[in-house]
């Protein structure tokens, strides 16, 4: 196997996989096809493999290339720390700081937190990676996490902010459609609003809520954002944040003494960043914004 092989083509190669084709890859990294096509070719003659097959839809991965997704990933992931960290050196607060936060958290609540941070630091240039997806803190996929699980990797620094209540909210329209309901079983005569793939992070948070089934559901899906565009559109009764709904006079909570659950939420980052102006200024902003969201 040829040794030293260049970055370029480990990025070609995560292009191909990602966008399914030569073109697409070519796009998305702004150059040639036919330089595209050249990498893959190296590296399959490099590696002694071949890692990609033509199809009707496309270029398909083989079993070669699936296994070795992972390690480019984690290539990249740390090229793009490398950047992130080269793009931050001088005086003050500046530079590139990427956070991850659940997909209601970094649309909803972290955008003025941000925007106040932009302002004390204007040479700070945030990516946000909203998803509920948990984010590799110490192969640096991100730089900082907002997690509603406490974290269990020992390389990091974590700050507990508190927990955030979640409750059954409806907008006032369709309760006055409706009607509100006046208990767990009532609910059984509304159009709820829930999710379309169990997780054990539901599992957990519902297991004393009988009802609160796929079966039950009037719409299904499993992003929060759908689920939380839906309430206030008024289809029906669904979770939302206690904080979040409060902000909108039209929602209104259902059942607080039935249903209830709570977010333990906690703001992290790995410990090598612990000197790095940047993401100190991001991880107290963090702290101190979703403190006050917490308490409204």
């Amino acid at each position: 196997m040829t040794k030293n092989l260049s970055w370029d083509l480990y990025r070609t190669f995560l292009s191909v996989l990602t966008e399914g084709s030569l073109s697409g890859a070519a796009r998305a990294l702004g150059i040639t096809q036919p330089t595209a096509g050249r990498h893959i070719a190296t590296l399959e003659a490099a590696l002694g493999q071949t890692l990609f097959t033509r199809s009707q839809t496309g270029l398909l991965p083989t079993d070669a290339a699936q296994s070795l997704r992972a390690h480019a990933l984690a290539m990249q992931h740390t090229a793009l720390a490398f950047e992130r960290a080269a793009a931050s050196h001088g005086d003050g607060v500046s530079g590139v700081v990427r956070i991850s936060a659940s997909e209601v958290v970094g649309v909803e609540v972290l955008p003025p937190i941000l925007s106040a941070l932009r302002r004390a630091h204007p040479q700070l240039t945030l990516e946000l990676v909203p998803t509920n997806r948990i984010q590799d803190l110490l192969h640096r996929e991100v730089d900082i996490a907002v997690r509603m699980a406490p974290p269990q990797q020992g390389a990091l620094i974590a700050r507990r902010i508190g927990s955030i209540d979640v409750g059954l909210h409806a907008r006032d329209d369709y309760l006055a459609r409706y009607g509100a309901p006046t208990s767990m079983a009532d609910l059984a005569r509304h159009a709820l609003i829930g999710f379309d793939q169990m997780t054990p992070f539901l599992r957990e948070a519902t297991r004393n809520v009988s009802l609160w089934s796929r079966e039950a559901f009037a719409f299904r899906a499993d992003s929060d954002l759908a689920q939380l565009a839906m309430i206030r559109a008024g289809y029906g009764i669904g979770g939302c944040q206690v904080p979040l709904a409060r902000r909108d006079a039209r929602l209104v909570r259902v059942l607080p003494g039935a249903f209830r659950f709570r977010l333990p939420t906690w703001v992290t980052m790995h410990e090598d960043l612990r000197q790095s102006a940047r993401c100190k200024a991001v991880f107290d902003a963090l702290v101190a914004g979703l403190s006050t969201y917490m308490a409204e």
